[in-house]
Protein backbone atom coordinates (compact mmCIF):
# COMPACT_ATOMS: atom_id res chain seq x y z
CA UNK A 1 0.00 0.00 0.00
CA UNK A 2 0.98 3.34 -0.70
CA UNK A 3 0.10 6.97 0.95
CA UNK A 4 0.12 10.45 0.39
CA UNK A 5 1.90 12.17 2.83
CA UNK A 6 -0.19 13.69 5.96
CA UNK A 7 0.70 17.17 5.17
CA UNK A 8 0.68 18.44 1.81
CA UNK A 9 3.17 20.69 0.22
CA UNK A 10 1.52 23.72 -1.30
CA UNK A 11 1.20 24.83 -4.73
CA UNK A 12 4.04 27.66 -4.75
CA UNK A 13 5.94 27.82 -7.82
CA UNK A 14 3.88 30.36 -10.53
CA UNK A 15 3.32 28.40 -13.65
CA UNK A 16 2.69 30.69 -16.37
CA UNK A 17 0.42 28.79 -19.39
CA UNK A 18 -0.01 29.78 -23.05
CA UNK A 19 -3.17 28.36 -25.70
CA UNK A 20 -2.85 29.38 -28.98
CA UNK A 21 -5.84 28.67 -31.84
CA UNK A 22 -5.47 24.70 -32.75
CA UNK A 23 -7.22 22.87 -35.49
CA UNK A 24 -9.96 19.72 -34.38
CA UNK A 25 -10.08 18.21 -31.08
CA UNK A 26 -10.46 14.63 -31.42
CA UNK A 27 -9.98 11.34 -29.64
CA UNK A 28 -11.59 9.47 -26.42
CA UNK A 29 -10.80 10.42 -22.64
CA UNK A 30 -11.39 9.98 -19.24
CA UNK A 31 -11.07 13.16 -17.30
CA UNK A 32 -10.42 12.36 -13.88
CA UNK A 33 -12.77 11.60 -11.37
CA UNK A 34 -15.63 13.68 -9.73
CA UNK A 35 -14.20 16.23 -7.20
CA UNK A 36 -17.01 15.98 -5.21
CA UNK A 37 -18.16 12.44 -4.78
CA UNK A 38 -14.15 12.31 -3.98
CA UNK A 39 -13.99 14.26 -0.80
CA UNK A 40 -17.28 12.57 0.31
CA UNK A 41 -15.80 8.79 -0.43
CA UNK A 42 -12.89 9.47 2.20
CA UNK A 43 -15.04 11.25 4.58
CA UNK A 44 -17.81 8.58 5.10
CA UNK A 45 -15.63 5.93 4.30
CA UNK A 46 -13.78 7.05 7.43
CA UNK A 47 -16.42 6.63 9.56
CA UNK A 48 -17.84 3.47 8.60
CA UNK A 49 -16.97 0.63 10.03
CA UNK A 50 -15.08 -2.06 7.90
CA UNK A 51 -13.13 -1.21 4.52
CA UNK A 52 -14.73 1.28 1.56
CA UNK A 53 -12.80 0.80 -1.60
CA UNK A 54 -12.69 3.45 -3.75
CA UNK A 55 -12.22 3.28 -7.61
CA UNK A 56 -11.24 6.44 -9.51
CA UNK A 57 -10.72 8.83 -6.68
CA UNK A 58 -9.53 11.86 -8.21
CA UNK A 59 -5.85 12.24 -6.94
CA UNK A 60 -5.16 16.62 -7.56
CA UNK A 61 -4.04 17.83 -4.53
CA UNK A 62 -7.88 18.89 -3.12
CA UNK A 63 -9.02 15.53 -2.23
CA UNK A 64 -4.91 14.24 -1.33
CA UNK A 65 -5.46 16.72 1.44
CA UNK A 66 -8.71 15.31 2.29
CA UNK A 67 -7.08 12.00 2.68
CA UNK A 68 -4.88 13.57 4.97
CA UNK A 69 -6.59 14.80 7.33
CA UNK A 70 -8.81 11.44 7.64
CA UNK A 71 -5.55 10.09 8.35
CA UNK A 72 -4.91 12.53 11.25
CA UNK A 73 -8.84 12.34 12.69
CA UNK A 74 -7.68 8.08 12.83
CA UNK A 75 -8.82 6.83 9.82
CA UNK A 76 -6.40 4.66 7.25
CA UNK A 77 -6.91 6.27 3.30
CA UNK A 78 -4.30 4.23 1.20
CA UNK A 79 -3.59 3.32 -2.45
CA UNK A 80 -3.03 0.01 -3.44
CA UNK A 81 -0.93 -0.73 -6.19
CA UNK A 82 -3.57 -1.00 -9.01
CA UNK A 83 -4.62 2.47 -8.36
CA UNK A 84 -7.62 1.75 -5.50
CA UNK A 85 -8.06 3.44 -2.73
CA UNK A 86 -8.82 1.88 0.52
CA UNK A 87 -10.11 3.38 3.41
CA UNK A 88 -10.55 1.33 6.66
CA UNK A 89 -13.02 3.41 9.12
CA UNK A 90 -13.12 4.26 12.53
CA UNK A 91 -16.81 3.97 12.86
CA UNK A 92 -19.42 6.43 13.40
CA UNK A 93 -18.40 8.90 16.47
CA UNK A 94 -15.08 7.32 17.05
CA UNK A 95 -13.01 10.19 14.83
CA UNK A 96 -9.87 11.08 17.09
CA UNK A 97 -8.40 14.75 17.65
CA UNK A 98 -5.93 15.03 15.54
CA UNK A 99 -2.22 16.79 17.00
CA UNK A 100 -1.55 18.46 14.06
CA UNK A 101 -3.35 21.06 11.81
CA UNK A 102 -5.64 20.15 8.92
CA UNK A 103 -4.87 21.62 5.99
CA UNK A 104 -7.47 21.58 3.55
CA UNK A 105 -5.25 23.50 0.91
CA UNK A 106 -7.28 24.84 -1.51
CA UNK A 107 -10.92 22.84 -0.96
CA UNK A 108 -13.87 25.06 0.32
CA UNK A 109 -15.71 21.81 -0.15
CA UNK A 110 -13.49 19.79 2.26
CA UNK A 111 -12.71 22.27 4.56
CA UNK A 112 -16.81 22.98 4.89
CA UNK A 113 -18.07 19.73 4.58
CA UNK A 114 -15.51 18.21 7.42
CA UNK A 115 -15.93 20.82 10.05
CA UNK A 116 -19.89 19.38 9.95
CA UNK A 117 -18.53 15.77 10.56
CA UNK A 118 -15.94 16.65 13.29
CA UNK A 119 -19.04 19.12 15.22
CA UNK A 120 -20.33 16.16 16.22
CA UNK A 121 -17.21 14.59 17.82
CA UNK A 122 -15.89 15.73 21.23
CA UNK A 123 -12.57 16.75 19.47
CA UNK A 124 -10.41 20.01 18.77
CA UNK A 125 -10.00 20.57 15.37
CA UNK A 126 -7.42 23.68 13.91
CA UNK A 127 -8.36 24.47 10.15
CA UNK A 128 -6.20 26.06 8.00
CA UNK A 129 -5.81 26.44 3.87
CA UNK A 130 -3.86 28.12 0.98
CA UNK A 131 -4.08 31.77 0.76
CA UNK A 132 -7.22 31.77 -1.62
CA UNK A 133 -9.29 28.75 0.94
CA UNK A 134 -7.96 31.30 3.63
CA UNK A 135 -9.85 34.54 2.38
CA UNK A 136 -13.53 32.35 1.54
CA UNK A 137 -16.26 32.99 4.24
CA UNK A 138 -17.13 29.80 6.42
CA UNK A 139 -19.74 32.22 8.69
CA UNK A 140 -22.61 30.37 6.55
CA UNK A 141 -21.61 27.38 7.78
CA UNK A 142 -20.19 27.78 11.80
CA UNK A 143 -24.06 29.62 12.51
CA UNK A 144 -25.75 26.83 11.90
CA UNK A 145 -23.45 24.47 13.27
CA UNK A 146 -23.20 26.28 16.30
CA UNK A 147 -27.13 25.99 17.13
CA UNK A 148 -26.65 22.48 16.97
CA UNK A 149 -23.94 23.32 19.74
CA UNK A 150 -20.63 23.16 18.52
CA UNK A 151 -18.56 26.29 19.08
CA UNK A 152 -16.02 27.97 16.38
CA UNK A 153 -12.86 30.17 16.78
CA UNK A 154 -11.63 32.38 14.16
CA UNK A 155 -11.04 35.26 11.89
CA UNK A 156 -13.77 38.05 11.19
CA UNK A 157 -16.40 36.24 8.96
CA UNK A 158 -15.63 32.30 10.43
CA UNK A 159 -12.32 32.42 8.24
CA UNK A 160 -9.78 30.13 8.31
CA UNK A 161 -7.46 29.54 10.36
CA UNK A 162 -10.46 28.42 12.24
CA UNK A 163 -10.47 26.21 15.48
CA UNK A 164 -13.50 24.07 15.68
CA UNK A 165 -14.31 22.67 19.14
CA UNK A 166 -16.87 19.77 18.56
CA UNK A 167 -19.50 18.01 20.82
CA UNK A 168 -20.57 14.31 21.38
CA UNK A 169 -24.14 16.07 22.67
CA UNK A 170 -25.11 18.26 19.53
CA UNK A 171 -29.22 18.89 19.12
CA UNK A 172 -30.97 18.33 15.98
CA UNK A 173 -31.96 21.33 14.26
CA UNK A 174 -34.49 22.19 11.35
CA UNK A 175 -32.39 24.94 8.90
CA UNK A 176 -33.87 27.34 6.15
CA UNK A 177 -30.74 27.49 4.10
CA UNK A 178 -30.56 31.44 3.28
CA UNK A 179 -28.85 30.98 -0.14
CA UNK A 180 -28.87 27.71 -1.93
CA UNK A 181 -25.20 25.65 -1.22
CA UNK A 182 -24.90 22.02 -1.53
CA UNK A 183 -21.44 22.48 0.74
CA UNK A 184 -23.91 23.94 3.71
CA UNK A 185 -26.29 21.19 3.40
CA UNK A 186 -24.19 18.55 3.37
CA UNK A 187 -21.97 20.04 6.31
CA UNK A 188 -25.92 20.07 8.45
CA UNK A 189 -26.31 16.52 7.26
CA UNK A 190 -22.86 15.42 7.92
CA UNK A 191 -23.13 16.53 12.23
CA UNK A 192 -26.73 15.12 12.52
CA UNK A 193 -25.09 11.62 11.69
CA UNK A 194 -23.86 11.38 14.87
CA UNK A 195 -26.70 13.55 16.50
CA UNK A 196 -29.73 11.66 18.17
CA UNK A 197 -33.22 12.05 16.71
CA UNK A 198 -33.91 14.12 13.20
CA UNK A 199 -31.95 16.48 11.71
CA UNK A 200 -33.52 18.44 8.40
CA UNK A 201 -32.05 20.81 6.06
CA UNK A 202 -34.79 23.25 3.61
CA UNK A 203 -33.82 24.11 0.26
CA UNK A 204 -35.81 26.70 -2.18
CA UNK A 205 -33.37 25.49 -4.93
CA UNK A 206 -32.09 21.75 -5.63
CA UNK A 207 -28.41 21.81 -4.79
CA UNK A 208 -25.94 18.91 -5.82
CA UNK A 209 -27.01 15.44 -3.67
CA UNK A 210 -24.11 13.27 -3.68
CA UNK A 211 -24.27 13.65 0.06
CA UNK A 212 -27.68 12.27 0.26
CA UNK A 213 -26.93 10.06 -2.53
CA UNK A 214 -24.04 8.41 -0.88
CA UNK A 215 -24.81 8.45 3.09
CA UNK A 216 -28.02 5.96 1.47
CA UNK A 217 -25.41 3.51 -0.22
CA UNK A 218 -23.13 3.63 3.25
CA UNK A 219 -26.77 2.71 4.98
CA UNK A 220 -28.26 5.69 6.82
CA UNK A 221 -31.93 6.79 6.45
CA UNK A 222 -31.89 10.06 4.57
CA UNK A 223 -35.41 11.08 3.07
CA UNK A 224 -36.22 14.46 0.71
CA UNK A 225 -39.78 15.42 0.61
CA UNK A 226 -41.28 18.50 -1.39
CA UNK A 227 -43.09 20.86 0.97
CA UNK A 228 -46.04 23.15 0.16
CA UNK A 229 -43.81 25.84 -0.88
CA UNK A 230 -42.23 23.76 -3.42
CA UNK A 231 -39.00 23.41 -0.75
CA UNK A 232 -37.05 20.42 -0.55
CA UNK A 233 -36.75 19.03 3.21
CA UNK A 234 -33.90 16.54 3.40
CA UNK A 235 -33.75 14.76 6.81
CA UNK A 236 -31.30 12.38 8.36
CA UNK A 237 -31.57 9.88 11.03
CA UNK A 238 -28.68 10.23 13.54
CA UNK A 239 -26.55 7.46 14.78
CA UNK A 240 -27.19 4.92 11.86
CA UNK A 241 -24.33 2.29 11.65
CA UNK A 242 -22.54 2.93 8.52
CA UNK A 243 -21.07 0.07 6.37
CA UNK A 244 -17.79 0.00 4.05
CA UNK A 245 -18.98 0.05 0.74
CA UNK A 246 -17.33 0.06 -3.03
CA UNK A 247 -17.76 2.99 -4.69
CA UNK A 248 -16.92 3.70 -8.65
CA UNK A 249 -15.88 7.48 -8.66
CA UNK A 250 -17.33 8.69 -12.28
CA UNK A 251 -15.59 11.07 -14.57
CA UNK A 252 -15.99 14.82 -13.51
CA UNK A 253 -18.63 16.38 -15.37
CA UNK A 254 -17.35 19.92 -14.07
CA UNK A 255 -13.66 18.53 -15.53
CA UNK A 256 -15.12 17.33 -18.72
CA UNK A 257 -16.62 20.44 -19.54
CA UNK A 258 -13.24 22.05 -20.88
CA UNK A 259 -12.68 19.75 -23.16
CA UNK A 260 -16.14 19.41 -24.52
CA UNK A 261 -16.45 23.12 -25.13
CA UNK A 262 -12.86 23.24 -26.61
CA UNK A 263 -14.54 20.61 -29.42
CA UNK A 264 -17.71 22.24 -29.49
CA UNK A 265 -15.57 25.82 -30.68
CA UNK A 266 -13.06 24.03 -33.07
CA UNK A 267 -14.07 22.75 -36.60
CA UNK A 268 -13.89 19.39 -37.52
CA UNK A 269 -13.98 17.99 -33.83
CA UNK A 270 -15.09 15.21 -32.38
CA UNK A 271 -14.72 14.27 -29.06
CA UNK A 272 -15.89 11.03 -26.71
CA UNK A 273 -15.93 11.28 -22.64
CA UNK A 274 -16.21 8.31 -21.23
CA UNK A 275 -17.53 7.73 -17.81
CA UNK A 276 -19.28 11.37 -16.91
CA UNK A 277 -21.46 11.70 -14.11
CA UNK A 278 -24.94 12.84 -15.51
CA UNK A 279 -26.49 13.76 -12.03
CA UNK A 280 -29.28 16.11 -13.11
CA UNK A 281 -28.22 18.32 -10.50
CA UNK A 282 -24.63 18.77 -12.23
CA UNK A 283 -25.35 18.64 -15.25
CA UNK A 284 -26.74 22.27 -16.06
CA UNK A 285 -24.00 23.83 -18.63
CA UNK A 286 -24.42 20.48 -20.61
CA UNK A 287 -28.31 21.46 -20.74
CA UNK A 288 -27.04 25.20 -21.84
CA UNK A 289 -24.76 24.32 -24.54
CA UNK A 290 -27.48 22.45 -25.83
CA UNK A 291 -29.85 24.78 -26.15
CA UNK A 292 -27.10 26.54 -27.65
CA UNK A 293 -27.11 24.26 -30.09
CA UNK A 294 -24.56 22.03 -29.34
CA UNK A 295 -23.92 18.67 -30.97
CA UNK A 296 -23.72 16.68 -27.77
CA UNK A 297 -25.35 13.40 -27.70
CA UNK A 298 -25.67 11.49 -24.46
CA UNK A 299 -24.78 7.66 -24.91
CA UNK A 300 -24.50 4.54 -22.94
CA UNK A 301 -26.75 5.63 -20.00
CA UNK A 302 -26.18 3.88 -16.37
CA UNK A 303 -25.84 4.19 -13.04
CA UNK A 304 -22.84 3.24 -10.98
CA UNK A 305 -23.22 3.54 -7.08
CA UNK A 306 -26.85 5.20 -7.22
CA UNK A 307 -24.87 7.91 -9.50
CA UNK A 308 -26.19 8.14 -13.10
CA UNK A 309 -22.87 8.29 -15.61
CA UNK A 310 -22.89 8.45 -19.73
CA UNK A 311 -20.93 8.71 -22.29
CA UNK A 312 -20.55 11.95 -24.13
CA UNK A 313 -19.81 12.38 -27.93
CA UNK A 314 -18.93 16.15 -28.94
CA UNK A 315 -19.04 17.17 -32.26
CA UNK A 316 -18.04 20.97 -33.52
CA UNK A 317 -20.85 23.27 -33.36
CA UNK A 318 -22.39 26.59 -34.10
CA UNK A 319 -23.61 28.05 -30.75
CA UNK A 320 -26.29 30.46 -30.62
CA UNK A 321 -26.78 32.84 -27.50
CA UNK A 322 -28.88 32.20 -25.25
CA UNK A 323 -30.60 33.73 -21.83
CA UNK A 324 -29.67 31.20 -18.90
CA UNK A 325 -32.50 31.08 -16.32
CA UNK A 326 -31.07 32.11 -12.48
CA UNK A 327 -32.76 28.58 -10.84
CA UNK A 328 -30.27 26.71 -12.98
CA UNK A 329 -27.10 28.25 -11.12
CA UNK A 330 -27.14 25.58 -8.35
CA UNK A 331 -26.48 22.85 -11.09
CA UNK A 332 -23.69 24.58 -13.03
CA UNK A 333 -22.19 27.42 -10.18
CA UNK A 334 -18.42 25.80 -11.15
CA UNK A 335 -18.91 25.83 -15.00
CA UNK A 336 -20.19 29.49 -15.61
CA UNK A 337 -16.29 30.58 -16.48
CA UNK A 338 -16.23 28.04 -19.36
CA UNK A 339 -19.36 28.52 -20.50
CA UNK A 340 -18.66 32.42 -20.50
CA UNK A 341 -15.73 31.17 -22.98
CA UNK A 342 -18.17 29.02 -25.30
CA UNK A 343 -20.25 32.70 -24.80
CA UNK A 344 -17.91 34.66 -26.07
CA UNK A 345 -17.41 32.38 -29.43
CA UNK A 346 -21.48 32.39 -30.06
CA UNK A 347 -23.45 34.24 -32.03
CA UNK A 348 -25.91 36.75 -30.41
CA UNK A 349 -25.86 37.38 -27.19
CA UNK A 350 -26.04 35.26 -23.43
CA UNK A 351 -27.26 36.62 -20.53
CA UNK A 352 -26.00 34.42 -17.39
CA UNK A 353 -28.51 35.46 -14.32
CA UNK A 354 -27.92 35.29 -10.72
CA UNK A 355 -24.44 35.00 -10.06
CA UNK A 356 -23.97 35.93 -6.57
CA UNK A 357 -22.60 32.80 -5.58
CA UNK A 358 -19.43 33.08 -8.21
CA UNK A 359 -18.12 36.01 -5.71
CA UNK A 360 -17.28 33.67 -2.93
CA UNK A 361 -15.77 30.90 -4.64
CA UNK A 362 -11.98 30.43 -4.98
CA UNK A 363 -12.08 33.99 -6.75
CA UNK A 364 -14.66 36.28 -6.90
CA UNK A 365 -15.26 34.64 -10.31
CA UNK A 366 -17.82 36.95 -11.88
CA UNK A 367 -15.65 40.31 -11.85
CA UNK A 368 -12.28 37.77 -12.76
CA UNK A 369 -14.54 36.41 -15.84
CA UNK A 370 -16.01 39.50 -16.73
CA UNK A 371 -12.61 41.13 -16.44
CA UNK A 372 -10.96 38.24 -18.48
CA UNK A 373 -13.38 38.66 -21.15
CA UNK A 374 -12.72 42.37 -21.53
CA UNK A 375 -8.82 41.66 -21.98
CA UNK A 376 -9.93 39.18 -24.67
CA UNK A 377 -11.76 41.67 -26.64
CA UNK A 378 -14.77 40.58 -25.59
CA UNK A 379 -18.07 43.00 -25.20
CA UNK A 380 -19.70 42.06 -21.48
CA UNK A 381 -21.35 43.72 -18.78
CA UNK A 382 -22.29 42.95 -15.25
CA UNK A 383 -25.38 43.86 -13.78
CA UNK A 384 -26.02 45.08 -10.17
CA UNK A 385 -28.09 41.95 -9.78
CA UNK A 386 -25.18 39.96 -10.17
CA UNK A 387 -25.79 38.59 -13.55
CA UNK A 388 -23.30 38.50 -16.82
CA UNK A 389 -24.05 39.72 -20.37
CA UNK A 390 -21.79 38.57 -22.83
CA UNK A 391 -22.01 39.74 -26.59
CA UNK A 392 -20.53 36.56 -28.52
CA UNK A 393 -17.91 37.25 -31.75
CA UNK A 394 -19.14 34.31 -33.74
CA UNK A 395 -20.75 34.15 -37.16
CA UNK A 396 -18.30 37.44 -37.96
CA UNK A 397 -15.70 34.94 -39.57
CA UNK A 398 -13.62 34.90 -36.34
CA UNK A 399 -13.29 33.93 -32.94
CA UNK A 400 -12.29 36.99 -30.08
CA UNK A 401 -9.10 38.99 -30.94
CA UNK A 402 -7.04 37.09 -27.39
CA UNK A 403 -3.84 38.06 -27.27
CA UNK A 404 -4.17 39.00 -23.75
CA UNK A 405 -2.76 38.04 -20.56
CA UNK A 406 -5.55 36.79 -17.98
CA UNK A 407 -4.98 36.84 -14.23
CA UNK A 408 -6.12 33.97 -12.22
CA UNK A 409 -6.33 34.84 -8.74
CA UNK A 410 -5.30 31.16 -8.20
CA UNK A 411 -8.46 30.14 -9.26
CA UNK A 412 -7.83 26.59 -11.64
CA UNK A 413 -11.43 27.20 -13.32
CA UNK A 414 -10.53 30.89 -14.46
CA UNK A 415 -7.12 29.44 -15.55
CA UNK A 416 -8.38 26.53 -17.61
CA UNK A 417 -11.52 28.22 -19.10
CA UNK A 418 -9.03 30.89 -20.64
CA UNK A 419 -6.63 28.05 -22.26
CA UNK A 420 -9.97 26.90 -24.02
CA UNK A 421 -11.23 30.15 -24.87
CA UNK A 422 -7.38 30.72 -26.05
CA UNK A 423 -7.65 27.83 -28.83
CA UNK A 424 -10.45 29.57 -30.92
CA UNK A 425 -9.22 33.26 -30.07
CA UNK A 426 -7.52 35.20 -33.37
CA UNK A 427 -4.42 35.36 -31.00
CA UNK A 428 -2.85 33.46 -28.35
CA UNK A 429 -4.06 33.90 -24.65
CA UNK A 430 -2.20 33.51 -21.64
CA UNK A 431 -2.92 32.97 -18.05
CA UNK A 432 -1.29 34.04 -15.32
CA UNK A 433 -0.47 30.89 -13.04
CA UNK A 434 -1.34 27.53 -14.29
CA UNK A 435 -0.28 25.65 -11.26
CA UNK A 436 -3.51 25.60 -9.59
CA UNK A 437 -5.03 23.72 -11.99
CA UNK A 438 -3.64 20.73 -10.45
CA UNK A 439 -5.73 20.81 -7.31
CA UNK A 440 -9.27 19.87 -9.33
CA UNK A 441 -7.12 18.14 -12.89
CA UNK A 442 -3.94 16.53 -12.57
CA UNK A 443 -2.56 16.60 -16.13
CA UNK A 444 -5.01 18.41 -17.69
CA UNK A 445 -2.24 20.08 -20.26
CA UNK A 446 -0.96 17.29 -21.23
CA UNK A 447 -4.16 15.45 -21.47
CA UNK A 448 -5.84 18.35 -23.96
CA UNK A 449 -2.19 18.66 -25.83
CA UNK A 450 -3.08 14.87 -27.32
CA UNK A 451 -6.34 15.65 -28.32
CA UNK A 452 -4.62 18.41 -30.65
CA UNK A 453 -4.65 21.50 -28.43
CA UNK A 454 -1.45 24.10 -28.02
CA UNK A 455 -0.67 25.04 -24.47
CA UNK A 456 2.62 24.91 -23.09
CA UNK A 457 4.44 27.38 -20.53
CA UNK A 458 4.22 31.32 -21.37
Amino acid sequence: MTQAPVTQTPVTQVKPLRSAATGAIRGGIRVPGDKSISHRSLMLGAIAVGETEIHGLLEGEDVLHTAAAMRLLGAQAERDGSGVWRVRGVGLGALQEPAQVLDMGNSGTAARLLMGLVAAHPITCVFTGDASLNKRPMARVTKPLEEMGARFVGRSGGRLPLTVVGSGDLVPITYRLPVASAQVKSAIILAGLNTAGATTVIEAEPTRDHTELMLRHFGATVTTERLEDGALAVTVIGQPELTGRTIHVPADPSSAAFPAVAALLRPGSELLLNDVGMNPRRTGLFDTLVEMGADIAFENRRDQAGEPVADLRVRHSALKGVVVPADRAPSMIDEYPVLAAAAACAEGTTVMLGLKELRVKESDRLAMVAEGLTRCGVSVEVGADDSLTVHGTGGKGKGPKGGAIVATAMDHRIAMSFLVLGMASEQPISVDDGAFIETSFPGFVGLMNGLGAKIGEA
